[in-house]
């Protein structure tokens, strides 16, 4: 399997602050990483510095063997990058079509497929994205970042605040994307059995740093060892 991410020594915060510390991983094409860890412990700003929005301090970041460090937020867009921020950041006075066709580039997925894998979308593609519920808008986000056709996807909270019966459609989504379409994700989430299990690796965060990899199944089936590092065991 070929390398597809590989991020080395990796320094980055806000402003002056340091938030991440000498962060090293690597991820192949088509595989799914888990980025876990208790809250404020660094992973939304580990996203963030992979999508160009913090200022990095050190290290290097290559996707597919390009320097994406050295690129702005757009030119890693370009570059690969499909990013899903928590706060979601779709275009709410464009309709649901707009907010698709604004940023498609070539290739497989295009609004129609994202309409396919998301009926609720297909059926509100006029609505304004005022108009759309939380749920609705998670999967405008997605599917605004499929539709640019990345190398990887960076997932942030995407279940966060959502119904059972929203969370449980947007897991398939997921699964479908990284696991039958094999589209390169790294997902951060607050419910680390349901990621792991959709997941190929794991990663876990505490104060900026790594402090344990493992294989998702592998730390799926150790309840101890997630609460440890976690403080939850399911």
């Amino acid at each position: 399997m070929s390398e597809l991410l590989r991020i080395e020594n990796l320094s980055a915060g806000y402003g002056e602050a340091v938030v991440l510390h000498d962060v090293a991983f690597a991820l192949g094409e088509g595989q799914t990483l888990a980025l876990l860890g208790r809250n404020g412990t660094g992973k939304t700003t580990l996203i963030n510095t992979l999508a160009g929005a913090t200022r990095q301090h050190g290290g290097t970041i290559a996707l597919g063997g390009q320097a994406l460090h050295k690129l702005a937020p757009h030119q890693r867009a370009a570059a690969g990058i499909g990013w899903v921020p928590q706060e979601r950041n779709i275009f709410k006075s464009l309709t649901v079509h707009e907010n698709l066709t604004a940023v498609e580039r070539p290739g497989k997925w295009n609004p129609q497929r994202v309409y396919e894998m998301f009926p609720r979308l297909a059926e509100r593609k006029t609505n304004l994205g005022t108009q759309l519920s939380g749920g609705e808008q998670q999967m405008l986000a997605v599917g605004r970042a499929l539709v640019l056709n990345p190398k990887l996807l960076l997932l942030d909270e995407p279940l966060e605040g959502l119904a059972p019966i929203i969370v449980e459609e947007l897991l398939r989504a997921i699964r479908r994307i990284t696991q039958d379409e094999g589209l390169a994700a790294i997902i951060v989430e607050q419910h680390p059995q349901a990621i792991l299990a959709i997941s190929d690796h794991a990663v876990v965060l505490d104060h900026g740093t790594i402090v344990h990899t493992d294989s998702a199944a592998a730390l799926r089936s150790q309840p101890q060892a997630l609460e440890r590092l976690l403080g939850v065991a399911r």
